[in-house]
């Protein structure tokens, strides 16, 4: 869903369209992607239109990449660590 977003809004149909699951599923996603800042909808009419929240995703990339760093970080002197144990040299 967030995929066909970032392509531009859509209406929950058509969301929903290429989705092996009920429409009322697609509604409980949309509603989690909502709660978490990520979608808003609008309803107009019958039809509710849904569009990605840029900013936020904008802000869940930088936390991404932020933890992302931590972790290749943590690896890298992990690796270090093995690297002297098991040639004998103490750390």
């Amino acid at each position: 869903m967030v995929e066909r977003l970032a392509r531009g809004p859509a209406s929950v149909s058509e969301l929903a369209a290429p989705l092996p699951m009920t429409l009322s599923a697609v509604v409980q996603h949309l509603k989690v992607l909502q709660d978490a800042g990520l979608v808003k909808s609008e309803k107009v009419g019958r039809v509710r239109t849904c569009t990605l929240e840029v900013e936020a995703m904008t802000r869940v990339e930088a936390w991404i990449a932020e933890h992302k760093r931590f972790w290749e970080q943590r690896y890298d002197q992990l690796d270090a660590y093995l690297a002297q144990s098991s040639s004998g040299e103490t750390p």
